[in-house]
């Protein structure tokens, strides 16, 4: 098991490291660095202008070079001024003494480089960002994944029964519906003062405010609760339920067909002691699976309902970073993003050998 761990790790560092690279070296195409200087410079810079910015600050050397800077590997650029106070570098402003000029600043020494567009360390955004999303994405599997597991699991026992062909039709409608359509009909039905339920519910004095839920989820940022984080938690979790119960029935359904549960059956043993002692954790391998696949799609799939329902958590961040060019930024947002992606992928792959037998014998 130690073994397969480290051959694990030593793949998913050498998958990082490329994808790192392709995502910088996209990243510092020269239309992007042309775009950056005229942004943090002028628009009507001329040609010569922009080159001469983009040189100073490192932008023009060969790309491995500036990977390595940005990782920490190699020492960062510096640009000599014309007397030692206007000297500055990757790593230090002007005027800093040089005692206290350090020679490498990367993702290796802690640092992640400065946010063009929000005026701030890359490090800060991006730790404060993820946390609005954890926060949405903590929620959302709690409503989700108890769901999904329920809804599969009662379809795929009776396989053919009045009851899974409702419960088949609900997940494939749930997942065939994209999250800006279902958020938008949530919100004109359940938070719009005006149509919906919130004006007969209101009418009837069963709410005592305007609306049943909020369509904006901006104070939920620093205090969620039920109204203001409710509908932005359902439009993700209706989404993303419907594969994981249909992965759940079809793996259900197939348990219920093996030969072991036939012989159970053909014992006399009561049919719900079939299902949770015998069928039920085989049946829960492939959405295991399934489920932490999920993780990644919600940490960058949430773009939309963030967007929709203003949230500006870590998928808001990837808009704004894309948006306005912000390199230095956007870099960060793509390492966390395969960070994620693959240490998913890497307690999925131990879940799996823990839920299957098979693999943990041989």
């Amino acid at each position: 098991m130690g073994l397969f761990i480290l051959r694990r790790l030593g793949v998913m560092l050498l998958t990082a490291l490329c994808l790192t690279f392709i995502v910088f070296w996209l990243t510092n195409l020269y239309p992007n660095l042309e775009k950056l200087a005229k942004t943090q410079g002028n628009f009507r810079m001329s040609d010569e202008a922009v080159t001469s910015y983009l040189e100073s600050r490192g932008y023009l050397q060969p790309t491995v070079d500036k990977f390595g800077e940005w990782l920490g590997v190699l020492p960062g650029w510096v640009t000599e001024g014309e007397n030692p106070d206007e000297t500055f570098g990757r790593c230090f402003a002007a005027g800093t003494p040089v005692e206290d000029r350090p020679t490498r600043c990367g993702i290796l020494q802690g640092d992640w480089g400065f946010s063009t567009v929000f005026k701030e360390p890359v490090g800060a955004t991006v730790l404060t960002r993820l946390a609005l999303t954890g926060k949405l994405m903590f929620w959302v599997l709690m409503l989700m994944v108890p769901s999904a597991l329920i809804v599969g699991v009662l379809a795929g026992m009776r396989e053919g029964s009045k009851l899974d062909r409702s419960l088949s039709t609900f997940s494939i409608a749930t997942t065939a519906t994209p999250e800006y359509v279902s958020g938008v009909i949530f919100i004109a039905v359940l938070a719009s003062s005006r149509f919906g339920l919130s004006p007969l519910l209101a009418e009837w004095g069963w709410i005592d405010s305007k609306t049943l839920f909020l369509g904006s989820a901006t104070s939920a940022m620093k205090d969620a609760n039920f109204w203001n984080f409710f509908l932005p938690v359902l439009t993700i979790s209706l989404y993303g339920m419907g594969y994981i119960a249909r992965m759940t029935r079809a793996s259900m359904t197939e348990v219920m067909t093996a030969q072991y549960i036939r012989t159970a059956r053909l014992k006399g043993v009561k049919f719900s002691e079939i299902v949770l002692k015998h069928a039920l954790r085989n049946a829960l391998i492939a959405p295991f699976t399934v489920i932490m696949l999920q993780i990644p799609w919600l940490l960058n799939g949430v773009v939309i309902v963030e967007t929709l329902f203003n949230y500006k958590g870590f998928g808001w961040l990837l808009v704004q970073a894309a948006a306005n060019n912000d390199i230095e930024l956007l870099l960060a947002v793509s390492v966390v993003s395969v960070i994620v992606v693959l240490v998913t992928q890497l307690i999925s792959d131990i879940g799996y050998v823990f839920l299957n037998p098979r693999i943990r014998i041989s």
